[in-house]
């Protein structure tokens, strides 16, 4: 079985949860964006990574905006699940950008990255990188690759919501580059729901569901 959650923020409580305990050899965790656990490449850091990658379920994540993207990038891209994913260690693997997935017997396309409200701050503090900004060569890849699949797959997995499912959720939006490119896959893919994590929160609105603590099992 497939389970989706929110952003874990390199909290390794999260996977302590009782809920969490319960998951199989056979099942899936998969994490909206900010896994937070790729940061500062310590041991305490890699000891973290280690456990979680030997858990008896896969764990499996999508990038936010709190990444060390240099370390990140640093690790090997495999061919899994039907399509390209960073392999960190054991059962742990990031899902990258444009990507088009089978797990499970579902289709999966994926998306992360976002753009940092505070990268003016964190610039200067040396904790911001521009790679969670996604390229326009990485939109150009999964148009390409949603073309292949007939733009139809059964679920969507980013960080950021669209621009429409964000005014929806919020009242207000921000334009980016990401946000209108997300929105003209939401206009121009059929697609059963859409799971991001970005704005800490857990609600629904029609197929857009914002994960935060959540835990929520695709039936």
């Amino acid at each position: 079985m497939i389970y989706i959650t929110g952003d874990t923020h390199g909290e390794y409580e999260r996977f302590e949860d009782k809920q969490l305990r319960k998951l199989r050899e056979d099942d899936y965790l998969i994490i909206c964006g900010d896994f937070g656990f790729v940061w500062d490449n310590s041991d305490k850091e890699r000891a973290v990574l280690e456990k979680i990658g030997e858990k008896r379920y896969m764990t499996l994540f999508v990038e936010g905006t709190h990444e060390n993207f240099s370390i990140l990038n640093s690790y090997p891209v495999v061919k899994r699940f039907g399509g390209k994913c960073r392999h960190i260690c054991g059962n742990l693997y990031q899902l990258l950008r444009g990507e088009i997935y089978s797990i499970d017997g579902s289709s999966f396309f994926t998306f992360g990255g976002g753009d940092s409200s505070d990268k003016e701050l964190r610039r200067k503090k040396g904790t911001w990188w521009k790679e969670e900004e996604p390229t326009l060569h990485e939109m150009k890849h999964a148009v390409r690759n949603l073309d292949k699949a007939g733009r139809k797959v059964d679920y969507i997995i980013t960080h950021e919501p669209s621009m429409t499912d964000m005014a929806l959720m919020e009242g207000r939006c921000r334009v980016t580059p990401l946000s209108t490119f997300l929105d003209e896959v939401a206009k121009n893919v059929s697609y059963k729901d859409w799971y991001f994590g970005s704005l800490h929160k857990n609600k629904t609105i029609r197929q857009a569901h914002c994960l935060f603590t959540d835990l929520q099992l695709l039936e």
